[in-house]
């Protein structure tokens, strides 16, 4: 049984991924579709129409499935698969993440700077602490993360966090709970694991979809 007594098949959906068979939640898989000249294109919205090809959002599971010719036994096709596939994938991802971030800080859910981060956090407001990879150890410390799991995200670097407030670079930031944050740190979570470095992102469960 999972949260509120319900079988954990219902409250969370599933799909196989073709590299490791493995059947895991989709929140940490990307969905690839057949385009119209048998291409493998990238679906990380899931919005293409087509049947869904699933593989997890790691470097060697996106590798294994291109050099094996996984794809092709996927579709039950002969498709084409850029080589280049997995940058293409990081970048879709990242684009994505900057993008509900940004959504995020014109929902007011999102603040940035030290100063409005620490007050958000000091009133207990702050549901997820997110701050540049590349920012000072020492002043990054300064600032405590929220209590409980996925309450950190520290993936991007100050020059990437700028571009969702429209700065050149930012080290602080906090997510509100509510709104986007939920998709924010699903999306950053799949980033971290095609980038390979993992991140700091937290147990996995508390923010698998539904």
């Amino acid at each position: 049984m999972a949260r509120g007594g319900r079988t954990k098949d219902r409250e969370v959906s599933e799909r196989k991924c073709i590299a490791t068979g493995e059947v895991q939640p989709k929140a940490g898989l990307i969905r690839f579709v057949v385009g119209p000249e048998a291409q493998i294109v990238p679906d990380v919205l899931e919005k293409l129409p087509g049947r869904g090809i699933w593989v997890s959002a790691d470097p060697a599971a996106l590798d294994k499935a291109v050099q094996k010719g996984l794809f092709s036994r996927g579709a039950k096709q002969k498709v084409q698969v850029s080589d280049d596939l997995r940058d293409e994938v990081e970048a879709l991802l990242f684009r994505n993440l900057i993008n509900l971030l940004s959504l995020a800080r014109k929902g007011g859910y999102a603040v940035q700077g030290y100063e409005k981060v620490k007050g958000l956090l000091a009133m207990d407001a702050a549901e997820v602490l997110v701050q540049a990879s590349d920012g000072s150890e020492r002043g990054k410390s300064k600032l405590r993360r929220p209590d409980g799991d996925d309450s950190f995200i520290g993936l991007l670097t100050a020059s990437e966090l700028g571009l969702a407030f429209g700065r050149e670079n930012v080290i602080h930031c906090a997510l509100a709970s509510g709104g986007l944050t939920i998709r924010v740190v699903q999306e950053a979570r799949r980033l971290a694991g095609v980038r390979g470095n993992g991140g700091d992102m937290g147990s996995p469960e508390r923010f698998e979809s539904t």
